[in-house]
């Protein structure tokens, strides 16, 4: 096992460097100059400065300092060096001159938050209902689900979030829930039950709109993974001896079909972190999301890099557990050869 970890280890290292070279190599082909649109955070400020020597020498020392000077193999061996020994560098545009780790770690509670309780929502409804239709297949609840079920995969986000606000948020036809944002208007005198229950009240419709897509494609992934478990053989002989039949369905066929909702958990968490970019621009959460769209349409290279390789480790490391966990969910499984 131990040798295992050190082989995925080593793999992942090197396709997180592939994963950040073709990054870097994407940002400086993309067209415009950053540092042109860095300066005033926009070109005709740039002109602007650019008509007298001052402005000409910001550009060129800005030039220098994100390497766009040189080759692209240069600027991102150097880019990698730093970033090795934790400087990932400073803002060019979003917040000039503060550390892009410090502008991260100040917005990723935010998205981690909202992420958590994302994930929570979508397993704690898509598994129970994926095992009831799985139980009694062809039923009417099973049909009504699956109905329902690609009804709500088949919707895209930003037509979700934009409908919710329109209904439900106010201003809306039924004004319930605040229109943007994730934190309250800190109010003195109250009590934490209505602190929680306005708390509630600003994550409902992120997280609605973070966790539909994905109830509906685990909620069917379970279904068709407990079906196929629910069809072998040691099912019928467990049924043959007599056992509870909530016995067969949590102990011996779930725990079979967990592999599927493993596989499924590597690739989620990335999945919303992306997804939620969507969702904090519509409902204008100071989270990850946001900060993407920022530094990239202000052509930040440094936060632009230090967000991909967030990206990249987090997906990595999503995989690297669900490997992990195959041999927690099945026994049979390991990955020491002289087993």
């Amino acid at each position: 096992m131990t040798s295992y970890i050190i082989k995925r280890i080593f793999f992942a290292a090197v396709t997180l460097l592939v994963i950040l070279f073709v990054s870097y190599l994407l940002l400086r082909l993309a067209p415009g100059d950053p540092t042109k649109s860095n300066i005033l955070g926009s070109d005709i400020g740039a002109t602007q400065l650019s008509a007298d020597n001052s402005g000409f020498g910001m550009n060129q020392a800005m030039r220098e300092k994100l390497y766009l000077d040189k080759p692209v193999y240069y600027g991102f061996a150097m880019w990698l060096t730093n970033a090795i020994r934790g400087d990932f560098g400073t803002s060019a545009a979003v917040e000039p001159g503060r550390p892009v780790t410090d502008i991260i770690l100040e917005r990723l509670p935010v998205t981690l938050k909202l992420n958590f309780f994302a994930i929570i929502v979508t397993y704690i409804l898509a598994v129970p209902l994926g095992v009831f239709s799985a139980v009694k297949p062809n039923s009417v609840f099973d049909k009504t689900a699956a109905t329902v079920t690609f009804l709500l995969y088949s919707m895209p986000v930003i037509w979700v979030g934009l409908l919710l606000q329109s209904l439900l948020c106010r201003g809306g036809v039924w004004p319930l829930f605040p229109v943007k944002g994730l934190t309250p208007p800190t109010s003195y005198g109250t009590g934490w039950e209505q602190m929680f229950f306005t708390t509630a009240q600003y994550y409902f419709l992120p997280v609605l709109c973070l966790s539909y897509a994905g109830f509906a494609g685990i909620s069917r992934y379970t279904r068709a993974s407990m079906i196929e478990v629910m069809q072998q053989d040691y099912i019928t002989t467990a049924k043959a001896k007599g056992a509870a039949a909530t016995s067969i369905i949590w102990h011996h066929a779930f725990r079979n079909g967990l592999i599927t909702l493993i596989t499924l958990f590597s690739g989620l968490l990335p999945g919303l972190v992306a997804g939620s970019i969507i969702v904090e621009q519509i409902f204008a959460i100071p989270g990850m999301g946001s900060l993407s769209i920022i530094s990239l349409s202000s052509r930040d290279y440094p936060l632009q890099m230090a967000l991909f390789a967030f990206t990249g480790v987090l997906t990595l490391a999503g995989i690297f557990l669900a490997d992990i966990l195959y041999t927690a969910a099945d026994p049979r499984i390991s990955f020491d050869r002289r087993k």
